[in-house]
């Protein structure tokens, strides 16, 4: 019907356009539902003043419009794509699944070289293009749809288990406003007042906590009890409650009702929208897996251990820096007058950057996606029994570690950051800048609304005086007018 050779595909020219017309309906329809949704939940986090989580929005739909262009980009040039012919001794080399894995109706090893090649190599009528040559297409149609669909998979994977990571995680920090709310009403009970009290440190809970002695072999069991103590009660209320003050004493001057929480949700939501992105070099890691991901080397199995071990780490590093915060004062007081104070510095983490704990974070969260997209677009494209799926004893391993990891960064590693990091040697200030400009603008809109309230009541009451005397200046001057009138 096309006018070409029986094997080549129907155009549009040939196509009933009740068909064209029902597919794009379609598209163009959940296109507008996901943007409506989108610009709707954009337009909630504003209403509510949530800007970080608004900013996180927008790197969100950053992405979208990039896997668009990449889309556009991939379906424009398949055409010329599939048209760059090589060799075929070329496409011989650093293969996902062995040759004799490809399934060919002849019994000869080169029958079965050349049905593996019709199969995954040729492009249509692009086929015959590079067959005229004595040659194989570079890419097929077939092969470039498939990675098409991967990238896809691979980015709304991403951004949904960042979306559960920050939710989950966020729903066990919100919990700690409790601890928030009591030291809130403690100090508003107690007042400033009154003589401080003299607190031995090594009889308060976060000493006793953390503190495991001197010496070098106490480097060796600190780091065993931070690597441990990640995995059950990360950050008690002791903890919570020193590393507020040790803040609070660091950057607000001493002022005991400033809302840690608050402050610390908002740091984490600010930083959230940059997990949430596929940076540039997250996009060079995924070219190199697919490059070393060659059969026999079983790349899959080995580099889902990236993200554990980095996530392993990454706990143990935020537990050890509490761990550090008390030892120094232990190390330098017997008993202090007041309360136990900590001394926030960058010293404590790697390189004097804390922004290296975030890197990493979002570098996990990105490799442990890779990993769960890539496992469901193998299985969804190729089945389970792909070889390039592999065996199922290396399978059951990537799948655990793969929960492991998004339970463990959820429920651990993602609340121990939030409050660990804010033990660095500078704070946002940006955040406080946002909240008082946002406080000051809502304290106008509020004097403007009550001024204008106030001016409407004082135009009301001198409209009623007015009609007041106005009927009785009239009851006055009537029995005149009457009088005048006689």
């Amino acid at each position: 019907m096309s006018g070409g050779g029986g094997d080549e595909e129907t155009t549009l020219e040939f196509t009933p356009t009740w068909v064209v017309a029902a597919v794009c309906t379609f598209i163009v329809a959940i296109s507008l539902a996901v943007e409506r949704l989108l610009h709707f939940t954009g337009m909630y986090l504003k209403k509510k003043n949530q800007k970080p989580l608004y900013e996180a929005l927008q790197k969100v739909k950053e992405e979208l419009m990039l896997l668009g262009f990449i889309s556009l980009l991939l379906t424009v040039s398949q055409q010329t794509m599939t048209k760059i012919c090589v060799t075929e001794d070329v496409m011989h080399h650093l293969l996902p699944c062995s040759l004799q894995d490809a399934p060919s109706s002849s019994s000869s090893s080169s029958g079965k070289t050349q049905s593996h090649n019709r199969r995954l190599l040729s492009g249509g009528s692009n086929a015959s293009y590079c067959a005229a040559k004595h040659k194989v297409p570079l890419l097929s149609l077939e092969a470039l749809h498939h990675l098409h669909i991967f990238i896809f998979v691979l980015a709304i994977v991403h951004v949904t288990f960042s979306l559960l990571t920050i939710v989950f995680g966020g729903a066990k920090i919100r919990q700690w406003k409790r601890w928030e709310d009591a030291i809130a009403k403690r100090n508003t009970e107690n007042g400033t007042d009154g003589i401080p009290g003299l607190t031995h440190v090594h009889e308060h809970d976060f000493i006793k906590n953390r503190f495991v002695g001197m010496g070098k072999r106490s480097i060796i069991l600190g780091w065993l009890h931070s690597f441990f103590k990640q995995f059950y009660g990360s950050v008690t209320k002791s903890d919570y409650s020193a590393l507020r003050l040790g803040f609070i004493m660091s950057h607000c001057r001493g002022n005991r009702k400033f809302n840690f929480h608050k402050y610390m949700i908002r740091a984490l939501e600010d930083d959230f929208q940059i997990v949430v992105g596929i940076s540039w070099y997250l996009w060079v890691f995924v070219v190199i897996f697919l490059l070393l991901n060659v059969n026999g080397w079983h790349t899959y199995f080995w580099i889902a251990f990236i993200p554990f071990v980095l996530l392993l780490a990454v706990g143990t590093k935020l537990e050890h820096v509490i761990m550090q915060l008390a030892h120094e004062v232990a190390e330098k007081h017997v008993a202090i007058e007041g309360d136990l104070v900590v001394q926030p510095s960058d010293e404590h983490f790697w390189f004097g950057r804390p922004q290296i704990i975030l890197f990493l974070i979002h570098f996990i969260l990105f490799q442990n996606a890779f990993e769960i997209a890539f496992f469901f677009w193998i299985w969804v494209t190729y089945g389970f029994d792909s070889c390039i799926m592999g065996q199922v004893r290396f399978i059951v391993p990537r799948l655990v570690i793969g929960v492991i990891i998004q339970v463990l960064c959820s429920y651990s590693t993602l609340p121990l950051y939030a409050i660990v990091t804010q033990m660095g040697t500078h704070f946002k200030k940006s955040i406080f800048d946002e909240h008082l400009q946002a406080n000051l603008m809502n304290w106008a809109h509020k004097v403007k609304h009550r001024k204008g309230l106030k001016g409407a009541a004082m135009g009301a009451a001198k409209q009623e005086e007015g009609s007041t005397d106005g009927s009785s200046m009239g009851v006055q001057m009537g029995p005149a007018a009457r009088k005048e009138s006689g």
